[in-house]
Order: structure tokens, then C-alpha cells, then sequence
């Protein structure tokens, strides 16, 4: 047999992987920094089989179709940041409940109605009281029923996926279990979270002219008995009759002990804007209009022809002066019959509510910050707060007082329930330490023109506020905001006043006529 050279076996063994089989007793290499286990790492990729198997889970067969009064529905669980719980009305829109906060978010898909059921209610609402336990019952069972199949998706879904991605059954079983416990914690912080009066209070997302309808009145509700089912029975036959078997949607009834104000502001010079506050009129069925200001842009003369569509908006026009509106705006205003301009103090009866106002004392339609501005509109607050005094020593109480800049808004704490005001270009809402609530409308016109000036185009706003007949206290209003210049997208958001909320008393807080503590606002600017 041939010898091999010494010198190919070298060249031969040179050429081999350094991992070679080690003779006994030697010991193994010392492991390189490279080669160190990094448990962070296998940490990571293991949450994110964990998390993305459990969301495949979820979506493939994590639906469960449930019925709940008259309507089929698809109920099923999805990832979110903030929780709450989605109603999809297709094609009319989307409700938005903020019942619960974790991880998950429960979406609700109405499919289709029986025909006879929906009918039935349609044609005798008393059925009502009778669908309130039923319908509870309906939601009772189909939420346990996907608690039951998703805790199956979540573990199927990870354990497939870990299967896949380690190939060893312990690494799969073990995000099946990771799966389970993440969705048990959800449960549990639902659970721990749960709100049962966010059916009070919905968003709706969609169109217009169904939000009425899905959203329904705003009513007095001052006891915790029974408020989930009731206001879920209400809400499943406000969307039974928008289903109606005639496929039209029905009238809105405005309930009759409520009066209803559409609160506008800031239009300034935004054609668009009359045909939205028509149809906010139309479709809430609004006893009144209140406008606190800039519905122009410069205050000439040349723009008062913007103003003629107000005659024919259907409903009384509460208006006063906001800084980019002039006294010759003012003076064509007063010419028309169906507005009430309200300067100086000066009270009306509207559509059964009581209302006294100040025009803005500035005039800035170049959007300057005049010297002294913010002194003078304090000033003015003062006086229209001297004029609601003497309305309520003269046995006339003012309900709702209305002026332009907040800081003026924000002196007649104490002296009457209801301040409205504008000027901000964005809403909001706060009670002040003497009882006042302030309601600071956004802009109806979207900013006007100046909405070009930005990328992102300013949204819309306007409120519906909803009145006691007898007390003449606010007791709900829904925020409303459309998209601005060149978007579609209508929300409608249900907030109710502290006093008429589930466990309230049901009786407004009065307002202190304790005189309130010097304003700190800023000195007025002009937006």
C-alpha cells in the first residue's frame, strides 16, 4: 500500500473545518464573546411569536357570530392601545364606547336583522322594556362564548407559530401558554376597568345624517338602576328602525322635554357653513341658533351679503359680535327678522330660554394684539356679569350668557348656570369655581380661508345642546366636528353634565353669586 506524503496530509488537514471531533479527556474552547447565549434576544423573539400567532389567531378564528335583540352580529376581539368597544352600523357608521381600557378592543358588526323581530319593533317601540333583559341576556352570552373562542385562537394561533419558527414542541407549547396568560391579563383589566355608563356617552363616526338617529336624545338618567340595560336596549332600537325593512331612515322625534340649541362660532366667511348649520337644523329638529362671533372675516360692508342665508335657516339666530365682526355687520343683523343681537347686557327670550350677551369690545380683523386688549375684554365681562345681576333682581334670571373671548366668558362666574363663547378655534368645556359651566365652541367654518394656510385643514365644529324644559339647565350636549377643506369624516361625541349622570342627584349645581377672583387670561389676541 502507497504511502501518503507527510506534507499532502498536512495540506489536507489545513483544509478541514476547525470543529472537529475532540480526542477524550481534552477540554473544550472557552467560549468567544460571539458565541455567548443572549437571553434578551431569545426573550424578544419569543414575545413577538407570542404576540403576532395570538393576533393571527384572533383573526382567523377568532370571530363568534351572536345574536343580540332582532340583529345578527359578529363579535371579535382585537389589539388595541386603548381598549373600548367599536359598533359597526354599516354603511351608516361606527359607535365608539369607552366601556373598558386594555390591550383588546371588542368590535361589534351588525350583519342583518330579522325582518319579522325588527318589524315588530319598529311598529310597537313599548316593546322596548320587554327587549331591555333580553338584550342584556343576548350580550351576556355571546361575550362568553368569544371569551371561550379566543382564548382557542390565542393559544392555536401561537402555538403554530412557534412550532413553525423553533420546531421544537416545549418552545410552541410554551407560546401557547405566554399566549393564554396574555389574554387572561386583558380579561382581568377589562374586567378591573369596566364601564358600564360609556353606552351613555357614545362617539359616532359616519354619516351625518344618521347620527340623530343612532345617537339618540339626551335625557335625564340620576339613578345606577339598570342604566346598561336600558340605554343598550335604546341603542339596539335606534339602530333596528335605521335598518328598517323600507330601507329609509326614519324621522328623528326629538324628545319633548328637552330643547334643543345648535351652538355655532367663528365662521368667518365660510359659505360651506350654512348649508352644514341647515342640515344640523333639520336633522336635531333645533329650536335655536346661538352664533358668539367672527362670522365674518373683515367686517365690511361689502361682506354683509355673506349674512342673507340666515332667513332661511329655519330656526330663531342668537348672534354677537366677535372681534373680526363690525358695528355695520351689526346693524345689517339687527335688520333681520328671525336674529336676536345681544350687546350690552342685553336679554331675550328665545325658544323658551333666556339669553343676554356682550359684543366683543375689539375690532382686529387684521388679527393684530391691540395694547389694553385683554384689560378690556375683562372689563367687559364685568359688565355683562353687572347686567345678569340686575336680570335677576328684577325677578328675569338669565339662563345663558353669551360673549366671544373667554376671558370675558370667565367673569360672569357665579352669576348665571351657562357661558358660551368662541374665539379659540378649537372646543372645550370647564366649570368654573362658582358653579358657571363654560362652553367654548370650535370653528364652524374651519378657520375660513385660512384653513389653506396649513397643511392640515381645521375641523368643523359645532354643538348640539340639549335644555330641561322646566329647569332650563343644560343637561347634555354632543360635540360635532366634520372634517375641514376637502374631507368627508363626521363625528359626534355624547357628554352629559355631572349632576345627570348615573348616581348623579339630578339637580343642577346653582351657581355662587360670590364674586369670582380677578382672571389671569392672557391679553386678547385675534386668531
Amino acid at each position: 500500500m502507497a504511502r501518503v506524503p507527510v506534507a499532502v496530509l498536512e495540506r489536507m488537514l489545513n483544509r478541514m473545518p476547525h470543529r472537529t471531533r475532540r480526542s477524550r479527556g481534552s477540554t473544550p474552547p472557552c467560549p468567544g464573546p460571539a458565541d455567548r447565549p443572549r437571553p434578551w434576544l431569545r426573550a424578544l423573539g419569543l414575545t413577538a411569536v407570542v404576540l403576532v400567532g395570538a393576533w393571527l389567531g384572533l383573526l382567523v378564528v377568532g370571530n363568534v357570530r351572536a345574536p343580540v335583540g332582532p340583529m345578527d352580529t359578529t363579535m371579535a376581539l382585537r389589539p388595541s392601545f386603548t381598549g373600548g368597544t367599536r359598533i359597526d352600523v354599516s354603511p351608516l357608521g361606527a359607535l365608539t364606547l369607552d366601556s373598558h381600557v386594555a390591550p383588546v378592543r371588542l368590535d361589534v358588526d351588525v350583519d342583518r336583522l330579522d325582518p319579522l323581530r325588527s318589524q315588530a319593533l319598529v311598529d310597537r317601540p313599548e316593546r322596548i322594556s320587554g327587549l331591555q333583559d333580553e338584550v342584556a341576556r343576548d350580550v351576556r352570552h355571546g361575550t362568553l362564548d368569544l371569551a371561550v373562542r379566543s382564548c382557542v385562537a390565542v393559544v392555536s394561533g401561537a402555538t403554530a407559530l412557534g412550532l413553525a419558527v423553533y420546531r421544537r414542541p416545549r418552545r410552541a407549547l410554551a407560546a401557547g401558554g405566554l399566549a393564554l396568560a396574555l389574554l387572561a391579563a386583558s380579561g382581568a383589566s377589562a374586567y378591573a376597568t369596566w364601564n358600564p355608563k360609556s353606552v351613555l356617552e357614545p362617539r359616532f363616526s359616519g354619516l351625518l345624517s344618521s347620527a340623530p338617529s343612532v345617537v339618540g336624545n339626551a335625557r335625564s338618567i340620576v339613578t345606577e338602576f339598570d342604566v346598561y340595560q336600558k340605554e343598550l336596549a335604546r341603542l339596539v332600537t335606534n339602530v333596528t328602525k335605521l335598518y328598517d325593512v323600507t330601507s329609509t331612515l326614519p324621522a328623528y322625534r326629538p324628545d319633548p322635554s328637552t330643547i334643543r340649541v345648535l351652538h355655532v362660532s367663528d365662521i368667518h366667511l365660510n359659505p360651506a357653513s350654512w348649508k352644514i348649520i341647515a342640515s344640523l337644523v333639520r336633522q336635531y329638529k333645533v329650536n335655536a341658533i346661538v352664533d358668539s362671533g367672527d362670522t365674518m372675516d373683515h367686517g365690511t360692508a361689502a361682506e354683509n351679503g355673506f349674512l342673507d342665508p340666515i332667513r332661511d335657516l329655519g330656526a330663531p339666530y342668537v348672534w354677537v359680535r366677535g372681534n373680526h365682526d363690525s358695528r355695520t355687520t351689526q346693524r345689517y343683523l339687527r335688520r333681520m327678522r328671525n336674529v336676536h343681537v345681544l350687546d350690552d347686557g342685553r336679554a331675550e327670550t328665545v325658544a323658551g330660554l333666556r339669553f343676554a350677551g356682550m359684543g366683543d369690545p375689539q375690532f382686529t380683523p387684521d388679527r393684530s394684539a391691540a395694547p389694553g386688549g385683554g384689560a378690556s375684554e375683562r372689563l367687559a365681562g364685568d359688565r355683562l356679569a353687572s347686567a345678569l345681576r340686575d336680570q335677576r333682581a328684577a325677578g328675569t334670571p338669565v339662563d345663558v350668557a353669551v360673549v366671544h373671548e373667554p376671558s370675558a366668558a370667565r367673569e360672569t362666574d357665579g352669576e348665571v348656570p351657562l357661558v358660551l363663547c368662541g374665539h379659540l378655534h378649537r372646543e372645550g368645556t370647564e366649570l368654573l369655581p362658582y358653579g358657571t359651566r363654560l362652553r367654548r365652541e370650535g370653528s364652524t367654518g374651519g378657520s375660513g380661508l385660512r384653513a389653506v394656510e396649513r397643511r392640515y385643514p381645521d375641523p368643523i365644529q359645532a354643538s348640539i345642546l340639549y335644555f330641561d324644559r322646566d329647569s332650563h339647565r343644560l343637561q347634555a350636549w354632543d360635540a360635532i366636528q366634520l372634517g375641514g377643506l376637502g374631507l368627508t369624516k363626521a363625528e359626534v361625541s355624547r357628554h352629559l353634565a355631572e349632576e345627570n349622570q348615573p348616581g348623579g342627584t339630578g339637580v343642577p349645581r346653582s351657581p355662587s353669586p360670590s364674586p369670582p377672583a380677578p382672571s389671569a387670561s392672557p391679553s386678547g389676541t385675534s386668531p
